[in-house]
């Protein structure tokens, strides 16, 4: 049996859209000859379309749109589509995550999910009912079984992880008979989390000797990208086909081994294609063609600028540089050594002036009262001054402003509401910062050059808003602050248990307290591209105003 894995990029919301789409590459399936074609979970509405399924009119217009796709199909192949269905067209219904089977213009079988995540990111149990015990697919005598995505998150024990659940749907597939599996998916990017997926896809096809078919999206949507990776998995446990990473693809197999093509990328090149997907996306299904950013010569910009010259384009991007007098003429010939390399679009402006006036303006109002002089109420100024003059040029040119703040210092508070922390696009927001640099170094090995200049990778990170600052002098020294980040952010770790691990009491108590003390700041950042286990965002949903402190730290 023939059968082609689409991988594509849907839009949220564009049906008509997406349905073109995928009626382009069933044709070419068919044109290679498949018998099946596999779209991945919810590829006509886009994965996740969140309160747009609290419409009623946009799933009446799913499903209109499902219909139509139908008979736009070519007749004679099996195409599975990830869709929105709902079987009764009434308001206070939930519908169902489904696949729909369709072939010779007709839907022959409705497939629903069974399993709904609720944790991360995820929160289907708001928008979905979930699907009961579900039939085999027949196609020509040939039993499969079908699932989606969080359907097959049950063989979780080989990744040393607890089950979440008391139902195994892929178990209940091979014992009704399925002869071949097929799991379609939106499984979105972490890097912590793309290699054990394969690891666990690999182990369900030996567990079961039958073949599995898996078929995700990509594509970047919102703050969520998604890798693709679409895979077959022999029966011996091996990957017999890959797909593209972070790219739209397509495979056509008949299910013999074979050793893949391509493989998964390393985890700094795989963070780099993530993030170029996500501003690429981010932009163009916003509406963006060009964005802005600040250079300030230090190396979460130049990261930053790198990304963003790929994503969109040398020529689509500006890099602005704000200096005052706390700016070091180094940074500023590195600011513009990076966007000679880059051959992106370079101003600078100088704001010491407008700094000077806030100086003079303030004064009497800041200096009447008791507080101490030496706080960063400046430093914060000079913020905001380049957050300002940046969403100035936004507004002129309609550019996207990327604001390039990384993990540690929004962990940290180590960031300016509506300076630093201004923009439409929180490109860095999950990369701590011993990251950056190991991403920037692998950059420039790709590129065979300094492309990120070995300058700006050597000297001290610095905000420049007081003469001789250091990142250190505030924070602790980024090589200890990113693993107890990890710890207490991502792995949910207490004080207690971080101090048994060996790190400095004084100083886990400090990122602990900065971390929790922060929320309020990080609530209002612009969206933040997704690439850990625990980013800042819609999936870590702590409180701002609370004050738990857990009894063995007491």
């Amino acid at each position: 049996m023939r059968i082609a894995l689409c991988q594509i990029n849907p839009t949220v919301g564009a049906l008509q859209e997406n349905c073109k789409k995928i009626v382009t590459w069933a044709e070419r399936a068919e044109d290679q000859g498949a018998l099946v074609a596999v779209f991945s979970e919810l590829a006509i509405s886009g994965y996740p379309p969140r309160d747009l399924l609290d419409r009623p009119q946009f799933v009446q217009d799913n499903m209109a749109a499902i219909e139509t796709l139908a008979g736009a199909l070519p007749p004679n192949l099996y195409v599975l589509v990830g869709a929105v269905h709902q079987a009764a067209l009434d308001a206070s219904a939930r519908p169902h995550n489904s696949v729909a089977v369709m072939h010779k213009g007709h839907i022959i079988q409705w497939i629903h999910k069974r399993l709904l995540p609720a944790y991360d990111v995820f929160d289907e149990g708001r928008y979905f009912v979930a699907g009961g015990k579900q039939a085999t697919l027949d196609i020509l005598g040939t039993s499969i079984g079908v699932s989606i995505c969080e359907d097959a998150w049950n063989d979780v024990a080989v990744l040393g992880l607890e089950n979440r659940y008391t139902v195994n749907p892929i178990d209940d597939l091979v014992n009704d008979g399925a002869k071949i599996l097929i799991n379609v998916a939106a499984s979105p990017f972490a890097i912590s989390k793309f290699r054990p997926r394969t690891k666990m896809l690999a182990a369900i096809a030996k567990r079961h000797v039958r073949p599995l078919v898996f078929v995700n999206q990509i594509g970047g949507n919102d703050d969520l990208i998604f890798d693709g990776h679409s895979a077959v998995f022999g029966p011996d446990g091996n990957t017999w086909h890959l797909a593209a990473s972070f790219a739209e693809d397509m495979v056509v197999t008949d299910l013999g081994p074979r050793k893949p093509s391509s493989q998964l990328p390393e985890d700094e090149c795989a963070i780099k294609k993530a993030l170029v997907l996500g501003i690429r996306d981010y932009a163009k299904k916003c509406g963006f063609s060009r964005a802005v950013l600040g250079l300030s010569g230090g190396v979460d910009s130049a990261l930053c600028a790198v990304l963003a010259a790929e994503a969109l384009g040398p020529s689509n991007v500006l890099g602005v540089g704000m200096s005052t007098r706390h700016t070091s003429e180094a940074s500023v010939t590195d600011a513009m050594a990076l966007v000679a390399n880059l051959n992106i679009e370079w101003r600078h402006i100088d704001i010491d002036t407008v700094y000077t006036a806030y100086e003079r303006m303030l004064a009497s109002v800041l200096d009447a009262g008791l507080a101490p002089k030496s706080d960063a109420t400046f430093e914060n100024v000079q913020s905001r001054i380049r957050g300002a003059s940046l969403m100035a040029i936004s507004n002129r040119f309609g550019h996207l402003v990327l604001s390039t703040g990384n993990k540690s210092e929004l962990a940290m508070g180590y960031c300016t509401l509506y300076g630093d922390m201004a923009g439409g696009l929180a490109v860095l927001s999950d990369i701590p910062k011993t990251m950056i640099y190991r991403v920037a170094e692998a950059i420039n090995r790709e590129a065979g050059q300094a492309l990120i200049p070995q300058n700006i990778l050597d000297r001290p990170p610095s905000a420049e808003l007081r003469p001789n600052q250091r990142d250190t002098d505030t924070l602790p020294p980024y090589d200890v602050l990113d693993p107890i980040l990890e710890g207490v952010v991502e792995n949910g770790m207490s004080e207690a248990a971080l101090v048994s691990k060996g790190y400095e009491a004084s100083i886990v108590r400090k990122v602990i307290q900065a971390v929790s003390r922060n929320e309020y700041k990080r609530r209002q950042m612009p969206p933040g591209l997704i690439v850990t286990r625990k980013a800042f965002g819609p999936g870590r949903r702590y409180p701002i105003a609370q004050k738990y402190k857990p009894l063995t730290d007491r």
